[in-house]
């Protein structure tokens, strides 16, 4: 059973920085179990949207243009975590964070019924 917990949100003032985890757990399961993995966020009242998108064969990366320059996604072989740092915040960046994967290629890598797996979330609350 693949499971994927996130932890490292919390509440920053407008510019500073967090960090963000996505810990892939599961007999025999890796991040590179993973094609594709993302992450995606949900402010209140407002639908999931994605963030940053990984391909963990070739290590592309692709963002969303409010993250672009300000986010970088990566992955911890060691630790079999998927990260997110995230700069330079904005309280227009507080929501729910959520870590997505999928065992296939990233095709639509932006459309949420991509991914198979989905972790509870983390709250990032941004004030100004």
């Amino acid at each position: 059973q693949v499971q994927l917990v996130e932890s490292g949100g919390g509440s920053v003032q407008a510019g500073g920085s967090l960090r963000l985890s996505c810990a892939v757990s599961g007999y025999t399961y890796s991040v590179y179990y993973m094609e594709c993995m993302a992450w995606f966020r949900q402010a209140p009242g407002k639908e999931r949207e994605g963030v940053a998108v990984i391909y963990t064969s070739g290590g592309s990366t692709y963002y969303a243009d409010s993250a672009e320059g300000r986010f970088t996604i990566s992955l911890d072989d060691a630790k079999n975590m998927m990260l997110l740092q995230m700069n330079s915040l904005k309280p227009e960046d507080t929501a729910m964070y959520y870590c997505a994967a999928d065992p296939r290629a990233c095709g639509a890598r932006w459309w949420l019924y991509a991914y198979k797996y989905w972790g509870q979330g983390t709250l990032v609350t941004v004030s100004s």
